[in-house]
This record gives structure tokens, C-alpha cells and sequence, in this order.
């Protein structure tokens, strides 16, 4: 048997039909002699982590949560926590409502590290969008600026448009793991967002982080977006459109045959 190449981590908070879906499609389009799962739980004391424990094809790490830490914190230190046990040349983050769909999924991933300078391969954004939707966009974000600029108009988000000031999210980020331990950095590093630091520090070693379109990767992978602050409304930074975001989840889950995925229990085995 090949040594594997992978370990994909998945923190998980309070998601449990959601969380169910994500290590079942895990289980059915993964290459068992390729990766390994690491689940790290987030103080989640709920019928997530429940099921969590049932699974024996899963490691699964209970993590103790500090009462004054934020979700961002906790997802990031998570992460870490499980870093520190990986063994193989490869690291994956990603969530649980992060949706694989094709059985060379990692495959198409691990060919991305097509070079000794590569360090990492994901996306920012993993949601397509047209040209009227992109055109949209930039009308939206031009308007914005003048109004910030001439009004201090509080909305306008600069970074939105910016590439430099774009990073692998941890929703799909693969990296090598000898260059995350030679740069000495970590998914925690700086208590900023989950591997915002990290990109940073990498690209400043001189290695390459390569962003994939949208389009290509969302052919393997799909990702809800938001969905554990979601369902858990405490840890929600904003209360803007509440409905809307349900309907799209509830969308994309019929996309997927969600209720299908629920009622196969043997991926669980």
C-alpha cells in the first residue's frame, strides 16, 4: 500500500446534519489509500460530535474551548491543533460545509503542485459568477469608494477587488507541509482569520500560493458559504439577510441530494 499523501482537516461546530453530508461525500469520492481525516471539535457538545465518535475511519480530537474566544479564533486554533499530528507531505483544510463531488477531486489538487516553488492551491471566493454578476460587482464597489471617499461611507470594502490583499481560504487550501515548518507559520499565526498570515508569510518566503478560478475548482468542490454562523446565530457578525442566506443553503443542498446523502448510513462504515 502507497503511503498517503494527505491529511484533511475539519474543524466542526455545531452543524450536524451538515457535517454528517460533508464526511459522507468525504467518505464516497476520497481515495482512502491517498488522505486521512482528522475532525477537530470545537467544544460542540451536540449530536455532531456524537456522531463524530461513532465514526472509526475518522481521527477525531475534542478540543476545550476558552469562554472568551471568537469563532474565528476557535476555527484557527482548531486547525493548528490537528497541524501538529500530521505526518503526510500534504496538508488540506476544509469545512464541514465544504461539499466534494468527484472522485479525482484530490487528485486534481495535488497536480495543481506543479513545481518545487508552489506552496499552496485553493481559491478565495468558491462561488461563480457571470459576467453581468461580475460587472455588477465592480459598478457596485466603484460607487462605494466615492461615496467613502467623499462622504466616509463606512461599507465600502476595499479588499473585495484586491488581489494582494487576497489568501487561501480555509473552506479548500492544500499546502506542503515542509514549507509551512521551514517558514515556521500555522493557520493561527497572528490570531488573525484561519491562514491569513500563513499566505502572507509563504509568499514572503519566496514561495508561489496558487489561486484556482472559481470555475475549475467548483467542478470538484462546492462550499455553502457562512453555514455554521448560519445555524448557530450567536456566532453571526452580521444579521443582514438571515432568510436569504437560509434559501440558499436549502437551495444548494437540493443540488447535492442532500437527503439522499443523509439516509446512506453505510458511508459511515
Amino acid at each position: 500500500m502507497a503511503e498517503k499523501q494527505v491529511t484533511i482537516l475539519v474543524p466542526n461546530y455545531k452543524t450536524p446534519e451538515i457535517t454528517t453530508i460533508c464526511l459522507r461525500l468525504l467518505r464516497k469520492y476520497t481515495n482512502p489509500d491517498l488522505a486521512e481525516v482528522i475532525v477537530i471539535d470545537n467544544d460542540s457538545q451536540d449530536a455532531s460530535l456524537d456522531y463524530l465518535r461513532e465514526l472509526e475511519w475518522v481521527r477525531l480530537i475534542e478540543r476545550d474551548c476558552s469562554d472568551n474566544e471568537s469563532g474565528v479564533q476557535a476555527h484557527s486554533r482548531a486547525l493548528d491543533l490537528a497541524l501538529k499530528e500530521v505526518k503526510t507531505p500534504y496538508v488540506l483544510s476544509i469545512h464541514t460545509d465544504t461539499f466534494v463531488k468527484r472522485h479525482d477531486w484530490l487528485e486534481v489538487l495535488l497536480a495543481e503542485f506543479d513545481s518545487a516553488d508552489v506552496a499552496g492551491v485553493g481559491s478565495w471566493k468558491l462561488e461563480s459568477k457571470n459576467a453581468i454578476r461580475r460587472a455588477g460587482i465592480k459598478f457596485e464597489q466603484f460607487w462605494k469608494r466615492q461615496l467613502h471617499r467623499f462622504f466616509g461611507y463606512k461599507r465600502y470594502n476595499p479588499q473585495r477587488l484586491d488581489i494582494k490583499s487576497q489568501y487561501l481560504r480555509s473552506h479548500c487550501a492544500m499546502y506542503r507541509m515542509d514549507i509551512i515548518n521551514t517558514v515556521q507559520t500555522s493557520f493561527a499565526d497572528g490570531d488573525d482569520t484561519a491562514g491569513k498570515v500563513m499566505h502572507r508569510k509563504i509568499q514572503q518566503a519566496g514561495y508561489k500560493m496558487k489561486f484556482l478560478p472559481s470555475e475549475f475548482l467548483g467542478k470538484y468542490v462546492d462550499h455553502l458559504n457562512h453555514a455554521t454562523s448560519i445555524f448557530n446565530p450567536e456566532l453571526r457578525r452580521s444579521t443582514k439577510n438571515p432568510e436569504k442566506d437560509q434559501k440558499k443553503i436549502q437551495r444548494k443542498l437540493r443540488g447535492i441530494n442532500a437527503m439522499a446523502i443523509l439516509k446512506e448510513d453505510s458511508l459511515d462504515h
